[in-house]
């Protein structure tokens, strides 16, 4: 197989993974999918997922694949004991090369109890959430294909290829380790909790209110929408806000994601501590580094004292990184170290220093394209993609375009002094026909200009930007750029003088200052039925 082969082949299992991660709510359904994922990519003979009970202290396999149910039965382990209770205790990766020359290897599953296990290696990774074991993932692979010697025996040429890929194994279930992480803390969060709801009855409505997803939707308060996607996104926020877990905001620019990382900072039980927020690609690539770690005096020209970065700024609380997509390759890996470690050393200093936050980060790029391309690490993509949220555009959430130009003209008409009263329906078929490139950004800025342009208490479609003056949105069939614009105001404006005059022809045209017969000449012009406006306003 082809480096470029493999590099893709590892891309689609830790791909297929991520999406079971996201969509699958049946925890155990997960592990097992997680599993028989990696059979199928990696042709693994074996693999185990174990959960450790602190409680009881009792190691346990909680979902396997090449085990029968009786051999995962006696999968159980103490701390320290066999290859599998070393990991727990130590928090380290072992690598089995052979197990059968391996005295700790315990075989406590009699799963390999007929079987050459000369040729076999086991490798044994831990699952941690920063620096607690939660469990282990471990998988059997034949270290020659088609032959039964031993790692020791094999030639020089064999094993250094066999060393080659034991590491690739080993770094590829650390990858998945870390994804599986995530899943687990939340689930032992989730049960946690159900725990306590259980032994206090008088809490258990309020609990069933934020966690249970047949309860009333606890919308955001700072985010505007009721369409199907967007409750949607709500009911992923409700999950993850109460957990610790790294999220990933995707979305177009404009589209709210710093508004969902604050709802999710401020649902969470960090909600009183600090959150701050940084925009990774607002600065040059010099200064990034010094802004999120930090510096030491004397770092560099113009480091005339030490300074904290925004991850100790963060200490205890909330980093929100916006645009990740941007960050330089350098950056990212000190990123990942952070992720997995919390830990890292100002620049130009060599103190470590331990933090602990929480990370949400966002971004408008195709992250797997820019793996694809060399641009951003595939590790640290997929130790933040456990638990994404993706906001949807504008023009997926239609139904959400009159609540927010409500909203907006509400916000502006405070900061204006203004007093708009209503949008037109020409105003309305406007901005429902547009597309909206630049999302509820661009949607806030065009109603601001509207609300300030209109001096009759109303928006016009002639207020709104040039962008959404079209002739299909404004209801004439004029296709010069003057003459269109000017028939879309005359068609605007005798249509709102018939509503206010309740249809009658004369009074309209007295408010617009004109007489019957010209009144009647552009009513016939535009194709209007002034008997419609009879009886609206």
């Amino acid at each position: 197989m082809s480096d470029q082969t493999f590099c893709k082949s590892r891309l689609a299992l830790l791909s297929e993974i991520s999406n079971v991660l996201t969509k699958e709510e049946d925890f155990n359904k997960v592990l097992r999918l997680v599993l028989s994922i990696m059979s199928e990519y990696l042709g693994m003979m074996r693999g185990m997922i174990t959960l450790y009970d602190r409680e009881s202290g009792n190691i346990m396999i909680n979902e396997s694949f090449g085990l029968s149910i009786n051999e995962q039965a006696k999968g159980n382990y103490k701390i320290g004991e066999g290859i599998i209770g070393q990991v727990v205790e130590t928090g380290s990766p072992i690598v089995i090369p052979n197990i059968a020359n391996e005295p700790n290897f315990l075989d406590r599953t009699g799963a390999r109890a007929e079987l050459d296990t000369s040729s076999l290696c086991f490798i044994c990774v831990p699952i941690k959430w920063c620096r607690e074991v939660l469990g282990t993932i471990s998988a059997d692979r034949m270290i020659i294909p088609e032959t039964s010697k031993a790692f020791e025996n094999s030639k020089s040429d064999n094993k250094k290829d066999i060393e080659i890929q034991m590491e690739a194994d080993l770094n590829l279930l650390s990858i998945i380790a870390a994804m599986i992480s995530q899943a687990i803390q939340l689930k032992q969060q989730t049960f946690k909790e159900q725990r306590h709801a259980a032994q206090l009855k008088n809490e258990s409505d309020e609990y069933e209110q934020t966690h249970s997803g047949d309860g009333e939707l606890n919308a955001p308060v700072n985010i505007i929408g009721n369409s199907k996607s967007m409750r949607n996104v709500f009911q992923m926020i409700n999950k993850i806000s109460p957990t610790n877990a790294t999220v990933l905001i995707l979305g177009e620019s404009g589209v709210g994601k710093e508004l969902v990382a604050s709802d999710i900072h401020y649902k969470s039980q960090r909600k009183n501590k600090p959150f701050i927020k940084f925009n990774c690609a607002a600065l040059p690539e010099s200064i990034v580094e010094s802004e999120l770690f930090g510096h030491e005096k004397g770092a560099f020209t113009g480091a005339i004292s030490a300074r904290k970065g925004r991850f100790e700024q963060a200490d205890t609380g909330t980093i929100f990184l916006d645009e990740i997509g941007e960050l330089s390759l350098g950056v990212q890996a000190k990123l990942l170290r952070i992720l997995q470690e919390r830990e890292f050393e100002r620049v130009g200093g060599n103190k470590t220093y331990k933090v602990d936050v929480r990370i949400i980060a966002a971004t408008n790029r195709d992250l797997e394209q820019e793996i694809q391309e060399g641009r951003f690490r595939e590790d640290l993509y997929y130790r933040l993609n456990i638990f994404p949220v993706t906001v949807p555009p504008l023009r997926e959430r239609k139904a959400d375009i009159l609540l927010l130009a409500d909203f907006f003209v509400e916000k502006y008409n405070e900061i204006n002094g203004k007093g708009i009263r209503r949008i037109s329906t020409t105003a309305i078929d406007m901005l429902m026909r547009y597309h909206w490139p630049g999302n509820v950004r661009e949607l806030e800025n065009s109603i601001e200009r509207a609300v300030i342009l209109s001096d009759d208490a109303v928006i016009h479609g002639y207020h709104l930007p040039p962008t959404l003056q079209t002739a299909e949105s404004s209801g004439t069939p004029y296709s010069g750029p003057l003459g269109q614009r000017m028939d879309s105001i005359e068609y605007e404006m005798i249509v709102e003088a018939l509503k206010n005059a309740k249809g009658n022809m004369s009074k309209a045209a007295q408010e617009l200052g004109l007489t019957d017969r010209v009144m009647g000449l552009r009513v016939k012009k535009f194709g209007i039925d002034y008997k419609l406006y009879r009886t609206k306003r």
